[in-house]
């Protein structure tokens, strides 16, 4: 019961936010779990959380702009383009 509650009020928390905002929340909450869980240790979670963060803000930031797509060019820089 008291897992049911948590996901209804995480639920709630992110219903008003933007894509940026929900992919970085959902993220870190990931990375954590599967941090601490793999470690075994607190550090591990926050290692988790914080690439797990950064990493959903990304995903969620291309997802604001739709026909927008994230690319690499030879030297490893990162743009954003028109979707191919």
């Amino acid at each position: 019961m008291k897992k049911a509650i948590v996901l209804v009020l995480l639920a709630l928390s992110v219903a008003s936010c933007t894509q940026t905002e929900k992919g970085a929340g959902i993220g870190a909450v990931s990375g954590a779990i599967i941090g601490g869980a793999i470690t075994g240790n607190v550090r591990g979670a926050a290692v988790g959380a914080a690439i797990g963060g950064v990493s959903g803000a990304v995903i969620g930031h291309v997802a604001e702009q739709p026909g927008q797509c994230y690319y690499r060019d030879r030297y490893g820089r990162r743009y954003i383009d028109d979707c191919r």
